[in-house]
């Protein structure tokens, strides 16, 4: 079996932009909220070595997120449920890595500096140079085999 992938341009309207960068701000703000709580973890177990608490799953992570974050932060149901799952799930392989020593100590993220976010799912081709990335985003291609 080979997997085919693509390269293409996306032709965004006002309204697909918008909702491309909520996305972006709630996955910065999902991974930043879960670094900010993982290395405060990581501080008290260092000065608390006899009363460490468990370092957290992205799993744990998410359930915390979902009971103290996104229940105060109204616009995180603007957007995928995937994303801040997605996010934090990055997050914890980024921890993976630094623990073995194969990367560094993960980083808060900044606004406008290589915005991304991940959706799971299936791809649905719409017609015509029209695909839905997620039940959110219903974006428009644009023609770049020149």
């Amino acid at each position: 079996m080979m997997l085919l992938g693509f390269k293409t341009e996306l032709k965004l309207n006002n309204q697909q932009r918008t909702q491309l960068a909520k996305h972006c701000g709630v996955a910065r703000h999902a991974w930043n909220w879960g670094l900010w709580l993982t290395k405060n973890i990581l501080n008290h177990n260092k000065t608390n070595p006899n009363e460490k608490l468990k370092f957290p799953t992205a799993i744990d992570l998410h359930k915390l997120l979902v009971a103290l974050v996104k229940s105060e932060n109204a616009w995180y149901y603007e957007c995928s449920k995937s994303t801040p799952q997605q996010a934090l799930m990055a997050l914890r392989e980024a921890w993976k890595r630094c623990f073995k020593k194969t990367a560094g100590v993960p980083k808060f993220k900044k606004k406008g500096r290589r915005d991304s976010f991940t959706l799971e799912g299936t791809v649905k081709i719409l017609g015509n140079h029209k695909i839905q990335v997620s039940s959110w985003v219903h974006l428009t291609l644009a023609n770049t085999s020149n």
